[in-house]
């Protein structure tokens, strides 16, 4: 057994390290706090795993590296990364990962929660202690003056604080795996076996385990070339960079194939993939525009790409060649070829490349797609920046000479200048569709253009038979160039629906000859812009007061902060089998809430714009309320029912503001006020709030509506009130009137005013 504080002290030291082949840091928030919650109140928490072995028998990471034996960390890397980090104050020497999953960890000594630092719930709060604080003062005599002012508490605070103190000589079982005889290959065979549970391993990390057991720098090298492309715009991650070397190396896709592959040959593969994938990323960027990661389409193309390049040893055979490889990739990742099952999907196409290259290829994909790859009016009826035919009119606003409305210049980098950058612009201002057209027509491509910042703040809401004759007439041909009906009388707001379709008609068009320029070679052939040149950076449009996109920020930032991995945003969903949109989600996360923990989560708040039932067929949990999402998220990430830190509480972990004394009549009143609203919604707007209405019914109006101001953000509801234009009929609405504040405190009373003025009520 070894004491907490002895495991620190040799880690410091250079005895306990961790092995190259190892994976980084990997936990989040939620899994630290559930640890040192578990050792606060003496559960067990596993025992650790170490190769005792001789020193340069193998390489670790990590700068610090004492004589003599050396003990490798094989299980519990995450376990003792934690809490290094949290009693320190800092990661350990071998660290790899995100400190922020471990810093600022705080322990409420009246309540026994542990916390990270939240200033509006904790500052100002003696009872909310700095953990590391604890640690790094030696114990609890810095914090006795904390409490005078709660003498009758003050005692009990410090024996917890001393509790928490002595988590640092807690014992820890070590079993140890000796022998000087074993060789790195049979101890990476164990790590993986042992590492079966706990936080899963990607299929990738076992296969660089290996790797790295006999090329200890792979890991490294993979990342400092993903760091080189992230550097120019683009964010990969080293499975999908070991997708590209798998493909390369075996031809092959699953990452088991490189068992038998040599660290020189895997070496060699690495080196070779990174100048095919800088190649195609020239061709994408340089050919079609596709110059940072927000619009590179279907990555998972690429390692077909990387394969037919390693077998054309490097390059293109020519300009036709290239253009007809950007044609398949185009579509591939229009049409959703990489959707679903990815390993089977490229084996197939590699099966296919080797037996008739790029021409096979793109027949095959024809065929897939039942006979035909034309680009319609139909393709861009999809809505925001998930849709795939968002990145296909960046393209074509990189690759056609479309030009800026304020100068009339072509929207290239080399004529915006160094501070330049573009924004989407709704050529309808969204203001001026709300409580007119659904959400969907709002939000179509097709009311999508390209502009410089510059110009779209000078825009401003202007209506479009405002300001497109003043383009009309200032720049000519510039309404054309970013394919604008130019007839005045589609300008109008009653005429948006016939505007969208006659740009979708514009926009179809353009996009279809320019993919068969590729395929048949009739394109000029001139540069639109290289990889790693500076890219036209786009600038995302502020929707600050969109309620729902308020929603959906605070439930990922609640998910993640207890123990959610980061989703997809507003990304497309695919059938598998036919490539056919599923829906456009808000939030997606296709390994679970967390990975390995239960089915893929799509948050859909356009149900009726979605395939519901194919979605649900093929697995995926599918909620159409934040609210439900927030509830289910609670439910899955707490660790026990009735062991909760907010999380999954009324209050969604925000500090509920003290109750202030009620009267019984006003109160009364103030129920009768919830129900109206209700009725009134269902009556009025069409809107049925059930979920409200339940609330109301079982807890009382009052207290339903103190519940929905204690959330961080806005209800579903009040998003769909908003989008209405209804919000007198919110419960903050109501909250605000002068007859009610008494039931409420003044932090509720500025909640609800914050809200309103926020979203424009």
């Amino acid at each position: 057994m070894t004491k907490l504080s002895t495991l620190l002290d040799e880690i410091d030291s250079g005895i306990v390290l961790l092995p190259e082949f190892q994976r980084g840091y990997v936990w989040n928030r939620d899994q630290v706090r559930g640890l040192m919650r578990s050792l606060y109140r003496g559960y067990p928490v596993g025992s650790l795993l170490m190769w005792e072995t001789a020193p340069d028998s193998v390489s670790v990471r990590g700068d610090i590296a004492g004589a003599g034996v050396r003990h490798l960390l094989l299980d519990g890397q995450q376990r003792v990364t934690s809490l290094y980090g949290v009693l320190r104050g800092a990661a350990p020497p071998f660290f790899e990962g995100n400190a922020a999953a471990f810093t600022g960890l705080h322990f409420n000594v009246a309540t026994e929660d542990f916390a990270f630092y939240q200033p509006t719930r904790m500052k100002g709060d003696p009872r909310w202690v700095d953990v590391h604080k604890l640690f790094k003062g030696g114990g609890i005599g810095p914090f006795i003056s904390l409490f005078q002012q709660d003498p009758d508490n003050a005692q009990a605070y410090l024996e917890r604080l001393n509790r928490l103190h002595q988590v640092r000589d807690r014992d820890f079982n070590i079993e140890k795996i000796t022998g000087l005889d074993l060789t790195v290959d049979e101890v990476v065979d164990i790590f993986n076996k042992v590492n079966s549970g706990g936080t899963k391993l990607s299929k990738g990390d076992l296969a660089l385990a290996s790797i790295c057991a006999s090329w200890p720098e792979a890991r490294q090298t993979m990342r400092d070339d993903l760091a080189v492309w992230d550097k120019a715009g683009y964010q990969f991650n080293l499975d999908w960079l070991l997708r590209n070397i798998t493909a390369v190396a075996v031809q092959r896709s699953e990452f088991s194939s490189l068992e038998k592959v040599d660290a020189g040959q895997f070496r060699s593969s690495l080196e070779r993939t990174v100048d095919h994938v800088g190649t195609f990323l020239d061709a994408a960027a340089g050919r079609l525009g596709l110059d940072h990661d927000r619009v590179l389409m279907g990555r998972y193309a690429i390692p077909v790409i990387s394969l037919l390049l390693d077998e054309a040893g490097g390059h293109f055979a020519d300009g036709a060649h290239r253009d007809k490889v950007l044609y398949w990739y185009v579509n591939s990742a229009l049409r959703g070829r990489f959707s679903g099952s990815t390993e089977t999907i490229l084996n197939q196409d590699y099966e296919t490349l080797r037996q008739g290259g790029i021409d096979l290829l793109i027949n095959r994909l024809r065929r897939w797609r039942g006979g035909s790859l034309a680009i319609t009016a139909e393709d861009f009826d999809g809505s925001t920046q998930g849709s795939r035919f968002y990145p296909l009119l960046y393209l074509l606003t990189r690759t056609s000479g479309a030009r800026d409305f304020g100068s009339g210049l072509e929207l290239k980098a080399e004529l915006l200048g160094k501070l330049a950058s573009l924004q989407i612009h709704h050529i309808f201002p969204k203001g001026h569709l709300r409580g007119r057209y659904d959400r969907s027509e709002v939000n179509a491509i097709a009311n999508f253009c390209f502009l410089t910042q510059a110009t779209n703040i000078q825009i401003g809401k202007r209506a479009p038979e405002d300001y497109l004759a003043e383009v009309a007439a200032k720049h000519p041909g510039a309404l054309e160039s970013q394919w604008i009906p130019t007839d005045p009388r589609l300008w109008t707001l009653d005429r948006y629906p016939d505007f969208l379709a006659a740009r979708r008609e514009l926009l179809g068009t353009a996009a279809e000859n320019f993919m068969s320029g590729l395929l048949h070679g009739d394109l000029a052939d001139h540069p639109v812009h290289d990889y790693d040149r500076r890219a036209v950076a786009i600038v995302e449009p502020d929707d600050s007061d969109d309620p729902r996109v308020a929603q959906v920020i605070a439930l990922i930032d609640e998910l993640t902060e207890h123990g959610a991995t980061q989703p997809r945003v507003d990304t497309e969903i695919s059938d598998p089998d036919t490539g056919v949109p599923l829906a456009v989600a808000e939030a997606f996360w296709p390994d679970g809430l967390q990975p390995g923990m239960g089915e893929p989560i799509v948050l859909e708040l356009d149900p009726e714009e979605a395939d519901l039932p194919r979605l649900e067929a093929l697995g995926y949990k599918v909620f159409t309320s934040i609210d439900a999402l927030q509830a289910f998220g609670a439910k899955s990430l707490s660790e026990a029912p009735d062991d909760d830190d907010g999380v999954g509480s009324r209050n969604e972990g925000k500090h509920r503001a003290p109750t202030p004394p009620t009267d019984e009549a006003l109160t009364l009143e103030f129920h009768n006020a919830m129900v109206d609203i209700c009725e009134r919604s269902k009556r009025e707007a069409r809107y049925n709030p059930t979920q409200f209405r339940a609330m109301v019914a079982e807890l009382g109006g009052l207290e339903a509506a103190r519940i929905l101001l204690a959330k961080p953000t806005v209800s579903d509801g009040f998003s769909i009130l908003w989008e209405k234009g209804r919000l007198d009929l919110t419960i903050e609405e109501v909250v605000r009137k002068k007859q009610f504040a008494q039931l409420f405190s003044q932090e509720e009373l500025d909640v609800a005013q914050l809200r309103l003025a926020q979203f424009g009520g």
